[in-house]
């Protein structure tokens, strides 16, 4: 279903998160559950994914993450600041030991001059203490941008256990 590299990188995802006996939790926006699609297409992924929770809206990444409203009217959906409130609500209503969020504008629509389309911003958070966001800007047609972040929630889920 996925391509290669991705296929390759969730194995190692799963492979790796088995090993140190470590649970995932995603909570996605633009992506839509790719994430999570991603590392259930790899046999003995329930090892290790936790939970995942589709927040496209505003309203559900408000009622079931947690994040503040506020930060939405202030920051917009797509910023650093709800990406890392998503990942910290994530971790909160989960039993999981390391969340990942991504939001951001796949386009082809809803960009504008300070949020191009392609802009996505990720969260991760840890059980241990470990909290930070991350910014890219990719390129493409929807799919290529949706599957790009799919990648780098993937790369950033390994930076954080070690590869």
């Amino acid at each position: 279903m996925f391509p290669p590299d991705i296929h390759d990188l969730a194995w190692k995802v799963v492979d790796e998160y088995t090993t140190q006996r470590l649970k995932i939790v995603t909570a996605e926006s633009c992506t839509g559950g790719l994430v999570a699609g991603a590392l259930t297409e790899i046999s003995g992924s329930s090892a290790i994914v936790e939970r995942g929770f589709v927040t496209y809206s505003n309203d559900a990444k408000v009622e079931v993450l947690g994040v503040m409203p506020d930060f939405i009217k202030e920051y917009g959906a797509v910023s650093e600041q709800v990406a890392t409130a998503m990942a910290q609500g994530a971790l909160e209503f989960s039993l999981a030991d390391v969340a990942v969020s991504v939001t951001g504008i796949a386009g082809p629509l809803g960009g504008s001059v300070t949020k191009p389309v392609g802009l996505v911003y990720f969260g991760i958070a840890t059980r241990t203490g470990t909290l930070f966001h991350y910014k890219s800007q990719f390129n493409g047609d929807r799919d290529d941008i949706r599957q790009q972040a799919v990648r780098e929630a993937l790369r950033l889920l390994l930076s954080v256990v070690g590869d």
